[in-house]
Order: C-alpha cells, then structure tokens, then sequence
C-alpha cells in the first residue's frame, strides 16, 4: 500500500520560522554584534528542534529528518572547506605583505572622493572576470576594506560598495556557478538568459553607482588628511613591491582558467608562504623573537595560516588591519552555517517549505502575482533553507510549469531567480552568503546591508518590470495569456 503524504497545515509550518524569528531579534537586541558568535546559532538549532517535534506528531520519524539534514551539511560541505582556506590565505596574505602593499598602492592611486565607486567597479569588473562573488570578496575585497577603513569610510559602507559590484559581477558572468544554475534550472540557454538579465540588472547597478558616487562627494574626513603618514608606516612595517600583485593575479588566473576553488585557494595559501619568505624576512625574524631559524619561522606562518596575527603598529588605523585570525575566525561561521543546514534540513523533511511555498504561489492571481510569487519565495528560501542554491532551485522548480502556463517564455523565470534568489543571499545573517561575507570582509551583515545597494535593488527592479510588462517575453505559441 502506498504510503501517503504528509501535509503540515499552514500555522505549523509557520510556526518554526516565527520562533526563530523572535530569538534572532532578541540576541540582536542583548548581544549585538556578538549575536553571530553563538546565539544565533543555537537560535537556529532550537528551531530545528521545534520543526522536529512538529514532525514527530506528523508521523515523520528521526531518521528521515536526519537524512535530510546530512544532505543539506553534505550540500555546503565545499564552502566550509573553502571557508577555512580564505582564513588561510587572509593569514598569509597578511603576513607576506600582500594585503598591505594592496593598500599600500590603492591609497596612493585610488581618490578618496571617487573611492566607494571604485570599490564597486573594481569588484565588478574582477568578479565578471572569474565568475565568482565570493572569491572576489576574498581578495580585492580584503584589500578594498583596508582601503577604504584608511580613508575614513565606514566599513559597511566600503563592504557594501564591494559586495554590490561582487555580485553584479557573479550574476552576469558566464563563468558563475549561480548564472548556469538558474538557466538549467529555467530550460534557458546560458547566453539568453544573461542577455535578457542585462534589462535588469543594468538599471539596478546604475543606480548603485550614482548612490555609491553621491556617498563619496559628500564625505569628509580627517583621516585623509594622515594619507601619508599612514604609507609611510605601512612602508616601515612591511617591505612593499610591485611583485606582491603576482601572488592574487596567480589565484585570479587559475580561477579564471576554470580551476577548482580550493586548488586556486590552496596555490595562493603556497604562493603566500613563500612571498612572505622572500619578501618579509625581517618581520618574520622580528615576530619570531630575533634570528632566522628554519623552524621559528615555520612557527611564525603556520600561525598565521591558523590562528591569530596581530602585527604591532603605531597606527591606530592600521593596527586593526594589521590583525588576521586565520583559519580560527572562519570557525563561528562554520558553525553557523551547520546550524542554518540542521534548521533548513529539518524544516525541508517535515515538508514546511514546501507548504509555505504553496501558500505563497496560490495567494497571487495573473503575470505580476507570478513574479512576485516567485520573488518572495527566493527570499524565504535565502531567509529558512539558508543556502543560494536552494533559492534557485527550489522555486525554479516549483514555478516552471506555472510560467509555462501563463505564456511566459523560460528566461522570465531564469531573470527572477537570479534578480531575488542569487543576490539577497547575501544579505541573510545565517545564510552561507551572508555568514561568508561578513565573515571574510569583517563586517556584521546588519552593518553592509543598508548599503548593498545592489543586491537590495534588484528584486524591486524585476517587480518594477513585470508590473509594467517592461521586456516580459511571450512563448511564440501563446500570447493570449497575457490577458
């Protein structure tokens, strides 16, 4: 005899989410900033617990939800690793001067006035090259951050610049994961898909640019009054050259020659060890106690690479830059992100996602209500199954038939996907995005998400479209549809 389903009722399902919601707001309010150092992940386990307890009075047994929650870890195992390799490279890349001589170069070329536009162009422009938001935030985001801090900038708003022009990069770019995702996932060839993105998402970064323009001719500071002080301390405490590019070009290239994203990390761990050997003999010596012995200098990079780097300066500003934890400081962050998958998982096999995506599709009537139906199951994808991908896949899936049946033309759906569920993962606390992000450019996500200007734009920007049937492509078979 077949098995039936099991259908929650919409107050259930909404019940975990609700409970999460309320302990989140609380730990933001009593532990602030901390609130992502553990609160926030027992936050999300208790409201696992409180969907498995739904299960359990469902029929749904342990084993089943487990299953779920292994294949949800199993899923973001990948991004854990690379996680703990970008504390690594963070380390090294500190202590080989590398992010310094980033800064060193970027304050004496970049114009404080313009930097916040630069910020996003630079990141566009590197992320579009290699496909990849988050390895452009890793590198040419570290250093933007230090830029930017040394010029007065508050580093949300420098973390926003960054992230915004990330992933309009990431979103455009053949070579992104995200963007031949969501084309599979809609039926649409990949180059389609990122022509008919373009009606979007260049309005969208248009008008982060001006934003990010306007920021940066109406800030002052007297930080940029000590520019050069603060090079000539960089100069004093690292030895600064040209030849230190080498070291992130080598990681861009072997992204761009499609690379695996640890084997490219790992080979900029390496390059970092042996530039800081070569180029940084001195502080080597200095932070292993005076000398030059093989093994106090392996002490001194290894930990770098895993724990924590801090590196005396007279500059208050730099002393914070100057400051690296390593593959240790990625560790909070992991555990969130298990925490997210257990929450998501279990919230997956009690079939609560399924049922709120449900009530979601059927409260909204005509083309607008689709869109918009689609656009809000993205971002409750980001905010409870934590993980970019499930936000595309799932309402790619669940919604394919639905624009099939109004007319719709698959790049409609593909578009959405990427204007709602690719960019707004960033901008969740305990999603992978967001955990990542703030993680690596150091900045609580509450803080850059005022100013992601980007990311919050386009989901508004794809509404604004399908409201006003602006590039909304029929089927040739069927227009009548739109009626």
């Amino acid at each position: 005899m077949e098995k039936k389903s099991v259908i929650v009722h919409p107050f259930e399902a909404f019940i975990p989410l609700v409970f999460l919601i309320v302990l989140l707001i609380i730990n933001v309010r009593i532990f602030h900033d901390d609130a992502t150092s553990g609160p926030n992940q027992f936050a999300l386990i208790l409201g696992g617990i409180v969907a498995g307890a739904i299960g359990f009075t469902k029929g749904i047994g342990y084993d089943a939800m487990l299953c779920k929650v292994s294949r949800n870890i199993a899923s973001v195992s990948g991004a854990i690793m690379i996680l703990l390799f970008v504390g690594a490279l963070t380390g090294i890349w500190l202590l080989s001067g590398i992010i310094p001589t980033m800064i060193y170069y970027g304050l004496e070329l970049l114009n404080p006035v313009f930097f916040p536009l630069s910020a996003l162009v630079i990141s566009a422009l590197i992320s579009l090259v290699i496909g990849s938001s988050w390895s452009t935030t890793a590198t040419i985001g570290v250093a933007m951050m230090g830029i930017g801090t040394a010029l007065g900038y508050s580093p949300g708003l420098i973390a926003g610049a960054v992230i915004s022009g990330a992933y309009f990069g990431d979103k455009i770019s053949p070579l992104s994961d995200t963007t031949n995702l969501a084309s599979a996932v809609a039926g649409v060839d990949l180059f389609t898909h990122v022509r008919y993105m373009l009606y979007t998402t260049v309005p969208s970064i248009s008008i982060a640019a001006v934003l990010f323009l306007l920021l940066g001719l109406h800030h002052t500071s007297g930080e940029i009054s000590d520019h050069r002080l603060l090079l000539q301390e960089i100069k004093r405490v690292f030895h600064i050259s040209p030849w230190l590019f080498s070291v992130p070009l080598l990681v861009i290239a072997l992204i761009v020659m499609k690379t695996r994203p640890l084997i490219a990390l790992f080979a900029g761990v390496f390059a970092g060890m042996f530039a800081a050997l070569v180029f940084q003999r001195d502080l080597l010596s200095e932070l292993a106690g005076g000398g030059y012995e093989a093994g106090a200098f392996y002490r001194v990079i290894t930990q770098a690479i895993v724990g924590k780097l801090s590196i005396d300066t007279h500059n208050a500003i730099l002393k914070e830059l100057f400051t690296s934890d390593g593959m240790t400081g990625m560790l909070s962050t992991i555990w969130l992100i298990i925490s997210a998958m257990f929450f998501g998982g279990v919230m997956e096999a009690i079939g609560a996602l399924k049922r709120i995506s449900e009530l979601l599709l059927s409260a909204f009537k005509g083309i607008f209500g689709l869109f918009l139906s689609t656009d809000l199951t993205c971002l409750f994808f980001n905010a409870t199954a934590s993980d970019q991908y499930l936000a595309i896949v799932v309402p790619g899936k669940m919604y394919k038939q639905a624009f099939e049946d109004k007319g719709l033309a698959p790049e409609n759906l593909s578009r959405t996907l990427e204007d709602s569920g690719t960019v707004t993962s960033v901008l969740v606390p305990w999603n992978t995005g967001g955990a990542y992000n703030s993680k690596v450019l150091g900045v609580p996500t509450t803080e850059y998400l005022p100013y992601a200007f980007f990311n919050l734009i386009s989901p508004v920007m794809t509404l604004i479209f399908a409201a006003f049937r602006i590039k909304i492509r029929m089927r040739k078979v069927s227009r009548e549809n739109l009626a």
